[in-house]
Formats: C-alpha cells, sequence, structure tokens
C-alpha cells in the first residue's frame, strides 16, 4: 500500500497536468492575434487611443467587454478611456472579450500598451543589431492621430534603403509638410531616416498627406527611386455635433391622430463620416409644459411624431421641445448638443358656438321696416377671427311671412335681428322665433348625440301704432250694365282704419279717370255714372273700366286703392261685316266669302242671320246667299251679270234680332287672283274705280316727262334741217356720181318692205325723227325722209358740197318735205308687223330661231358707212347701180377701166 501511494500521486500529477496542457490549448484556440497599442504616459479620460480590428477575430460577435474598466470598446473596434490613466510601468495590457449570446462561442484579444519613447529606444537598438532580409526601400502604411498631445517631435516611422550596407545613404523628403503648407510639420533625420512630426494636426482641416522620400548618397547618387510616403489622419472625436437651426418650429392641428408628423430636425457632424464619431442619435429631453408627454422622436432620423390624439388647442396652443443630438450613437461619453423646438398646435372647430342665453324678448312697432330690433351673442372656443369661430345665424322657425332676418356682425360675432318687412298689429300681436347658430367652417367632429347646432327662442311682441286708412284689397271690382243710364249710383272702393275696421271718417277722391264715365262720392266713396258706358270702347279691356281712388282719414294719412268697375254686356250693337269691297274673278270664281262680326258677348252674338236688303228685284235677282256657318255665308252672282262693280245690301241679324246692314262693293273682274284686278277704265270692269299707288304715279309721271324730252328733241332737230338752204347743182353730168368725203367706199341703196321705205346712207345713226330710220351724214347733217306706198327712184340732183338728200316720192311725184309723217304713224305701221317678225323666230321644230329671221352680224366697227340691215327689210333690187350703164362720155373710159379690173 506504501509503494502504491507514489504511483497514485504521479498519475494525480499526470492528470493535473494534461489537464492544463488542454487547457492552455483551449485558451491558445480562443484566443486572437494580440494588439499592441503605442500611447503617451498620460492619457485623458474619454480619449481614443487606437482601433483593433475586431472583425478579423470574430466576426459574429454580439456582446464586446473589456477586462478593464479604464478602458471601454465600441463596435467599430475604438478603443477609449473612461478615466485619466498614467502609465506607472512602460506595458499595460488588457484583454476584449468577444462572444455570441446564441451559440455561447466566445474569443479573446489581448491589447498590450506601450509607450514611445521605449518603442523607439528598442528599435534604434535593434537596428543595430539585426540584418534585414526583405527590401526595405517600400511604402509603410503610417498614421497618426489628430490633436496628439505629443511629446513633440513624436516618432511615426523609420525610412530606410537596402543600399545602406554597401553606401553611405542621406534621406530627405518633400511634399505637403515638409516644404509646402502646411509647411515643417514633418521632418526626417538624415542620417537614421527616422521620421516625426513637429505638431498636432487637425483631421478636418488635412485628412491625409502624401510626402515623397528621397535617399542619396554624400556625392549625389541616388541608388532608390523617390519613395510615396502617404500619412493618414486619424479622426479624434473632436467636433460636436451641430443643428442646423438653432430653433425649430412646426405646426400641427389639433385632435390629428397618434403617429402624425409634426416635423424633422437635422444636424451636422464635421467628423470622419462613417464612423462612431458621426453616428448622430436625437432624443427629447424635456417638454414645456411637462405633461403629459404627447410627442416621440425617431433617434435616427429625428422625425417627431405625436404619440396622443388628444391635443387641445383650447387648452394648450403652443409645446417647446427640448431636443438633443448625440454621436458615438448615443454613448455616454459621446459629444452632445441641444436644441429648441416648438410645436403650435393650429385650430380646427371642434367647438360649436353656443348661444349665452336660450331665450330673448323684444318689441317692435307695427309697420316698420329696416330696423335692427335685437342682437344676439354666442360663445366660441375655437381661435377668434376664422372661419371655425365665425358663427353663422338662421331663422329656424317663425318667419314663414319672411318678415325678419337675421345677420353677423363682422367685428363682435354677434347675431343681428332685423324686420324687413311691415308686422300688422291687428293681424298679429306676437312672433315667436327660433334661431339657430352654426360656424363657417363644418364642424369636424363626428356626429354624435350632441346637437350640431345651437338654437334659442325669440318672442317678439308687436306694438300698436295708429296709423292711416288701409286700402286691403288693393283692387276691389263691382258690376254695373253698359247702358245704365246716367246718374245711376253704386258701391265704390271701400278703406278702413285698421284699429276699429270701420269707414267712418275716411274721405275719398278720385285720381284717374281714362274717360271720366263717373264720379266718387267724397264721404262714402260710392260711384256714379256721368257719361253713358260703353263695354264695346276702346279704353276697356276685357270689359273692365279701371279708376284710382285716393283714400284719407282726417289726420292726413292716405292710400290709394283701384276699383274695376265690370260692364256687364247688353246687346247694344248689331252684327256688321268689315270687309266692305268684294272682289270675285270671274273666270276662276263664282262666290265670294263673306264674314261678320258682332262686338258683344257671345251671348249676344252668333249665329247670324244674312239675307239680301233690296227694294229693287235686280239685286234678287243677280245675287244669292248661302250661309257656311254661324259667322260667315256666302255671296254668289247668277245669270251671268257684266264685268264691272255692283252695290249689295246685306243684312246681318244676331240670335236676339239685334240687325245692321252692310252695304258691300261688290267687283266682278276679269281676273286670276284678286290682287290682279286693278283699277282702270275698262269696258269690263263697269267704271269701277281701283286706286293707283303712289310708285304707280310716279312711273306714270316719269314716262310722261321723257315723252316730252322726245317730241322737243324731233322739233329741235326739224327745225334746224328746215333752215338749211336747198341747192340744185348746174352740172348734170355730176348726177351719176355719188360724191362721199369719206375714204371707205359707200353705198345709197333704197329697201321697200310693204310701201314702207328706209334708206341707209353711211353709218348707222340716229336722225332728225329719233328713231324712224338710218340717218345719211351730209357736211355734218342727218337727215331722213320717208314714204308710203308707190314706186320708188332716186333722182340725181345737181348738189354744192356735198349735201345730199333722199327724195321719197309718191306716184313718181318729187317730194322734198322732211319728216312728212309722225312717229306715231311710224310706229303704228311697224308695231303689228314686228310683232308677227319676232313671233315667227321660233316656229321651226325644236323650237329654235329660224335661220332666216335670226342672223347673226359681227360688229363692223364704229364709224362705218355700211348700213345695217335687219330681219325685217325686203331688198327690191339686186345691186342699185343701174345708173353705171347711162354714164357720160367723159366718165365712160374710167368706168370701163373699173370693170375690167
Amino acid at each position: 500500500m506504501a509503494a502504491a501511494r507514489p504511483s497514485g500521486s504521479w498519475s494525480g500529477a499526470l492528470c493535473r497536468l494534461l489537464l492544463l496542457t488542454l487547457a492552455i490549448l483551449i485558451f491558445a484556440s480562443d484566443a486572437c492575434k494580440n494588439v499592441t497599442l503605442y500611447v503617451p504616459s498620460k492619457l485623458d479620460a474619454e480619449k481614443l487611443i487606437g482601433r483593433v480590428n475586431l472583425k478579423e477575430c470574430f466576426t459574429a460577435a454580439n456582446l464586446i467587454h473589456s477586462s478593464d474598466p479604464d478602458f471601454q470598446i465600441l463596435e467599430d473596434g475604438s478603443v477609449y478611456t473612461t478615466n485619466t490613466i498614467r502609465l506607472s510601468s512602460e506595458k499595460r495590457s488588457f484583454t476584449i472579450l468577444l462572444s455570441n449570446t446564441e451559440n455561447q462561442e466566445k474569443k479573446k484579444i489581448f491589447v498590450f500598451l506601450e509607450h514611445q519613447t521605449k518603442v523607439l529606444k528598442k528599435r534604434q537598438t535593434k537596428e543595430t543589431v539585426l540584418r534585414r532580409a526583405k527590401r526595405r526601400w517600400a511604402p509603410i502604411p503610417c498614421s497618426m492621430l489628430e490633436n496628439s498631445l505629443g511629446p513633440f517631435p513624436l516618432f511615426l516611422q523609420q525610412v530606410q534603403s537596402d543600399t545602406a550596407q554597401n553606401y553611405t545613404i542621406y534621406y530627405s523628403i518633400r511634399g505637403p509638410g515638409v516644404d509646402q503648407e502646411p509647411r515643417n510639420l514633418f521632418y526626417v533625420e538624415r542620417d537614421t531616416g527616422n521620421l516625426y512630426c513637429t505638431r498636432s494636426v487637425d483631421r478636418e482641416q488635412y485628412e491625409s498627406f502624401e510626402i515623397i522620400a528621397f535617399a542619396t548618397t554624400p556625392d549625389g547618387y541616388t541608388p532608390e527611386l523617390p519613395l510615396p510616403l502617404i500619412i493618414k489622419i486619424e479622426d479624434e472625436n473632436d467636433n460636436y455635433p451641430i443643428f442646423t437651426e438653432e430653433t425649430y418650429t412646426f405646426t400641427i392641428f389639433e385632435n390629428c391622430r397618434v403617429g402624425t408628423t409634426v416635423g424633422q430636425v437635422c444636424a451636422t457632424d464635421k467628423d470622419e463620416p462613417d464612423t462612431m464619431h458621426t453616428r448622430l442619435k436625437y432624443s427629447i429631453i424635456g417638454q414645456v409644459p411637462p405633461s403629459p408627454t404627447l410627442f416621440s422622436m425617431h433617434p435616427t432620423t429625428g422625425v417627431i411624431t405625436t404619440t396622443s390624439s388628444q391635443l387641445d388647442r383650447e387648452l394648450i396652443d403652443k409645446y417647446q421641445l427640448k431636443i438633443k443630438v448625440q454621436d458615438m450613437d448615443g454613448q455616454y461619453f459621446g459629444l452632445q448638443t441641444t436644441s429648441t423646438c416648438i410645436i403650435n398646435i393650429d385650430d380646427v372647430n371642434d367647438n360649436l358656438p353656443t348661444f349665452t342665453r336660450t331665450s330673448y324678448v323684444t318689441s317692435v312697432e307695427e309697420n316698420t321696416v329696416d330696423m335692427e330690433i335685437l342682437r344676439v351673442t354666442v360663445e366660441d372656443k375655437d381661435l377668434v377671427n376664422t372661419a371655425n369661430w365665425r358663427a353663422n345665424y338662421t331663422i329656424l322657425k317663425g318667419n314663414e311671412n319672411g318678415n325678419f332676418k337675421i345677420v353677423t356682425d363682422a367685428k363682435t360675432n354677434e347675431g343681428i335681428l332685423c324686420v324687413v318687412k311691415p308686422l300688422n298689429y291687428e293681424e298679429k300681436q306676437q312672433v315667436i322665433l327660433q334661431i339657430g347658430v352654426v360656424n363657417e367652417a363644418p364642424f369636424s367632429r363626428e356626429a354624435s348625440s350632441r346637437s350640431a347646432m345651437s338654437t334659442a327662442t325669440v318672442t317678439v311682441n308687436v306694438q300698436d301704432q295708429d296709423e292711416g286708412p288701409e286700402c286691403n284689397p288693393p283692387i276691389q271690382t263691382i258690376r254695373m250694365n253698359e247702358n245704365a243710364a246716367v246718374g245711376t249710383t253704386s258701391n265704390g272702393y271701400k278703406a278702413y282704419d285698421p284699429d276699429t275696421r270701420s269707414s267712418s271718417g275716411i274721405r275719398y277722391k278720385k285720381l284717374t279717370d281714362p274717360t271720366g264715365w263717373v264720379t266718387v262720392d267724397e264721404n262714402t266713396g260710392s260711384i256714379k255714372v256721368f257719361r253713358s258706358l260703353d263695354r264695346e270702347a276702346e279704353t276697356i279691356r276685357n270689359g273692365i273700366y279701371n279708376i284710382t281712388v285716393l283714400a284719407s282719414d282726417q289726420a292726413g294719412r292716405t292710400c290709394t286703392g283701384t276699383l274695376g268697375i265690370i260692364l256687364q254686356d247688353v246687346n247694344d250693337n248689331g252684327p256688321f261685316i268689315p270687309k266692305k269691297t268684294v272682289i270675285i274673278c270671274k273666270p276662276t270664281m263664282s262666290s265670294a266669302e263673306i264674314v261678320a262680326v258682332d262686338p258683344d258677348e257671345p251671348i249676344n252674338g252668333p249665329p247670324f242671320d244674312f239675307s239680301l236688303e233690296s227694294s229693287t228685284s235686280d239685286v234678287q235677282r243677280m245675287w244669292r246667299l248661302n250661309e257656311i256657318n254661324d259667322t260667315a255665308a256666302r255671296l254668289s252672282y247668277q245669270n251671268d251679270p257684266a264685268f264691272g262693280s255692283y252695290v249689295v245690301p246685306i243684312t246681318v241679324r244676331d240670335r236676339l234680332g239685334m240687325s245692321s246692314v252692310t252695304s258691300l262693293d261688290v267687283i266682278l273682274c276679269d281676273c286670276i287672283t284678286e290682287n290682279d284686278c286693278t283699277h282702270r277704265a275698262d269696258p269690263r270692269v263697269g267704271g269701277g274705280g281701283v286706286q293707283l299707288g303712289k310708285w304707280a304715279i310716279l312711273a306714270i309721271l316719269l314716262g310722261i316727262a321723257l315723252l316730252f324730252c322726245i317730241l322737243f328733241t324731233l322739233v329741235c332737230g326739224a327745225s334746224g334741217i328746215s333752215k338749211q338752204p336747198k341747192v340744185i347743182p348746174d352740172d348734170l353730168a355730176q348726177q351719176n356720181l355719188i360724191v362721199s368725203n369719206t375714204e371707205a367706199p359707200g353705198d345709197d341703196k333704197v329697201y321697200s318692205a310693204n310701201g314702207f321705205t328706209t334708206q341707209t346712207v353711211g353709218a348707222s345713226a340716229q336722225g332728225v325723227c329719233g328713231t324712224i330710220g338710218s340717218g345719211v351724214k351730209n357736211g355734218g347733217q342727218e337727215t331722213i325722209e320717208m314714204v308710203k306706198g308707190g314706186h320708188q327712184t332716186l333722182e340725181s340732183c345737181r348738189g354744192a358740197g356735198h349735201h345730199h338728200t333722199l327724195d321719197s316720192c309718191r306716184g313718181g311725184h318729187t317730194e322734198m318735205d322732211n319728216c312728212r309723217y309722225t312717229y306715231s304713224e311710224w310706229h303704228s305701221f311697224t308695231q303689228p308687223r314686228l310683232g308677227e317678225k319676232v313671233y315667227l323666230c321660233n316656229q321651226d321644230e325644236n323650237h329654235k330661231h329660224a335661220q332666216d329671221y335670226v342672223l347673226t352680224y359681227n360688229y363692223e366697227g364704229r364709224g362705218s358707212l355700211a348700213g345695217s340691215v335687219g330681219c325685217c327689210s325686203e331688198r327690191q333690187e339686186e345691186d342699185g347701180l343701174e345708173f353705171l350703164d347711162n354714164l357720160e362720155p367723159k366718165f365712160r373710159t374710167l368706168a370701163e377701166a373699173c370693170m375690167k379690173r
């Protein structure tokens, strides 16, 4: 047993050794890479001393803890001091514990703090001993903390070249912070390559520096290329977050729903973005009034929302919030800033106007108009002088006759009750009104048991007034026969005293009487017939005759009324025929319709009885009457009377035997319609007269004037010709030649048609006798002569100059008279023949113009000597040049030459 003990103790020691080894292995497997931070000997509280890459060690960590309470670790690995620390020894360490609460996994990071002086000494000692195998002339990451406290110069890093083993190397730097702004911030030791910073740097001003390092030998040889070095300035939480506004002001309606957005605040931080230094958190730290709490703020966005729907402007119309923004995601050591937010509560119509009293009493005199009789007041808790406060009054009951109206006083919001239509004490002594009030804006709250309108009762007492006579109704009527005798009296217009309802003491006066038919009694108002009444007079409308009466009392107060006298019809007018002239177109008509009218009422009117009224038998023999209906009859002729005008008396009787005789002027006319029958002296019309209109008379006068002008022209022309001396040429040898002063050849031809001869010499021109024929232009004069019948010859006469005459002969006897026959004879002779010729112009089978009557001629030009040949001319001679056969000897040679040609 004693020997066994050592063996058991050895095995126990072995087990303990194994457990310790296992613990060490487990601990080593849970530990991450150690981190060394170089810090000054004194660390202030809440100071960033460095960063640790937590994600590299444990990505899924959701819980971070420091083994040393003097240090705090943030989510991004930033290490902050919680208290002021002095490093008594050159090293201090603590552990960062990382764990995942879901799977209970844990990791550790050992952090060592070293004093910068010790580190620098160790580096210098090691450089003298160690030999580096790798190339050292390469960019080395370098950083420094902004606002560093030193000590300065602060060592940053060492720049070395491998060529220093073979050469003496001098180090130098250039760039921003060296020889550029900010100058002299960095320098390097020429012999060692140690890089230093001379003072603190603000990252918000310079985020990084890029300098160039050079390695040269004493003789200026450069064995290495220039080396760029980037010095990054690590951010320190040295900037407070700042709100964009000193005071925020928002407005929100009262009674809004929970979660309604009030507004949003915003703050900025100049520190490095996307770090804990700029991760801001907003919060409300105070409210005035303090309770109840009605608002909340989103910590990340700064949006303010409501947490209650009990905002009531009538209780509190403004809230003041004190808000805070803090960086470091709201950690207690983060920098913070506060601001003020004012929230104004806007009004909604959530309070009804209410009357201050439920009933009112007032009074007004009767017959008063446009007068204020009462003012009512209301209370409304909503905002004054807004649509939610302004009142609208209305009369709900009691104003059926429209005597009152109520309006709002814009300044005081009172209701003003006015009388707009006069009241009558005799009809009603008291009026009870129910009035209501609402706001201009609709009520915002939902319908509830509470009425949406406040009401009140107004009692209006009507006071009696000593008033004048009353003309009521304003229009009164009486009935009288139209044949009432002069002096007949009847009741007139009656006015009365509204207080006594009596007509005593009231005087009457007639104001208007269109025809002066009646008089009005001053005391009683009765009327008396002054002239005969006539229902059928022009001034009567619908059988009523109106007069106006003025009624007055002893105090001189008056009223005006209208008295309508209804004239009852009597049968005092016989029926008559208004159309006195009847036209019967005999070729198309055998009768005419006649209509009678009666001015009396229908009861004294049709049916009518028509009869012929004449003492002679001719009327009965020539005319006959047949009734068509109650008011019309047909008048027809018989025994074929001649055209003319006849007087036919007709008697018309109404149903009561009242009759009248109307003498009709009946015209039998040769016409198609009545309008064709005009007044003219024609045997067929029998001397009946038809009146001419003013335009017809004017046309006749113009025609007469035109005829006188034509006759005057003819007379003047004939007198001018008669003054020309007739000269007979002595040289008979020249009688066979036509003397002409024209350049174009002319012809003298005689045409005869039914004994009527016309000579056309020269151009077609109007002669002395007007349009009788063609003139001969001789020395500026034109003459024409006409003959009837007989043989016509052309006699050559001796003439002097160029005067030619055309002699017309009857039975071979030569006559020298000009214009022997007048225009009327020529017109009577030619008119029927021309008519026959024109009628024949449209007689071929296709109803086209006959070729031998209608001929087309071209215009030959002005001044042609050729005569105009019409369709009515008949040629009797082929050429009319037979006189060339008997020329004198001295002209024969010329004629032979012309004929050969």
